[in-house]
């Protein structure tokens, strides 16, 4: 029959040995809670007692979805963000032209559509750099927030960011919409997802 070794009848050395990797153990785990509830990050969401949803555009490709979304914007009288990304706004700059000549608010979604945590710092504001010039060239508007590609940051994209002197903003809720799932399971997930007492900056559609 095995016998159970208990931790009293373990040798000294073996006690001391057992103490250092709990200690370790902890030290580790304490680390990395630090790490991670010090990282830097976008704006998610502000605290309202307005019962309000902001919804948000991002734009990287293609001219056939943005007028028709447009269209009904406007029918609504409802004002969005629309983040636009620099070759995008140089290629079809009517449609841009049009969200800011609507009221809609116009940020920006980086020039290239890739992972900013890929790169080097000063690359990163490079990025931002080149997006911000042809926004503003084509619109008129000095962007000041961002949404990155994929929504993709570590410390050093938010440092860059803000650099920039531009605010990350990522969403709260992602309606999937680019899956296609259908209008009736894109407004139950978002509407499942809002509650009260919280501004959303991204109960959103994500790609048009």
């Amino acid at each position: 029959m095995p016998r159970i070794i208990g931790f009293y009848t373990m040798s000294h050395r073996a006690k001391i040995m057992l103490a250092a990797i709990i200690v370790m153990v902890l030290l580790t785990s304490s680390i990395v809670y630090v790490q991670a509830y010090h990282r830097l990050k976008p704006v998610y969401e502000v605290p309202t007692d307005k019962k309000i949803v902001a919804l948000t555009f991002d734009i990287s490709w293609g001219n056939q979805t943005p007028m028709p979304v447009i269209e009904i914007l406007k029918q609504n009288n409802l004002k969005c963000t629309f983040f636009l990304s620099g070759p995008w706004v140089k290629q079809y700059p009517e449609i841009a032209q049009r969200i800011k000549k609507d009221g809609h608010e116009i940020g920006s979604h980086g020039y290239r559509h890739i992972n900013l945590s890929n790169l080097s710092k000063s690359e990163i504001k490079d990025e931002i750099e080149k997006a911000h010039k042809n926004i503003k060239e084509v619109t008129g508007v000095d962007a000041k927030l961002i949404r990155t590609p994929n929504g993709d940051f570590n410390d050093q994209v938010i440092e860059a960011i803000h650099e920039s002197n531009y605010e990350a903003i990522q969403w709260t809720t992602d309606s999937l919409d680019w899956m296609n799932p259908g209008i009736d399971t894109i407004i139950e997930r978002v509407s499942k997802k809002s509650s009260s007492g919280r501004y959303y900056p991204y109960a959103c559609q994500r790609y048009l």
